[in-house]
């Protein structure tokens, strides 16, 4: 098995910036898609942002031009750099991986176990 752990979540004045680091517990035969999700209190889990490849990156249209989502691939470490935060993007932040613990195995999801984003002034 392998967990996600997500860090760089916290409270942050409206306008303001954090970023989010998601990292495996372990090392890994290959990780393949990867992304964010939130879930404020009272809603649905939405997608944030999300690659399903190196080289492709998604966004919910709420946070396009503000979030960015990369990756470290050597380190198998997942970002979301935020900035101009506002209120409407207070929840919690969970990442998600598509992982191939080993070379016999197949592709399996996992779920990082979320950190809090609050803003507020």
């Amino acid at each position: 098995q392998v967990q996600l752990v997500e860090s760089g979540g916290g409270l942050v004045q409206p306008g303001g910036s954090l970023r989010l680091s998601c990292a495996a517990s372990r090392s890994v035969f290959n990780i393949n898609a990867m992304g964010w999700y939130r879930q404020a209190p009272g809603k649905q889990r939405e997608l944030v942002a999300f690659m399903p490849s190196l080289h492709t990156k998604n966004y919910a249209d709420s946070v396009k031009g503000r979030f960015t989502i990369s990756r470290d691939n050597a380190k198998n470490i997942l970002y979301l750099q935020m900035n101009s935060l506002s209120p409407e993007d207070t929840a919690i932040y969970s990442c998600y991986a598509q992982v191939r613990l080993h070379h016999y195995s197949n592709y399996a999801d996992y779920w990082g176990q979320g950190t809090q984003v609050t803003v507020s002034s």
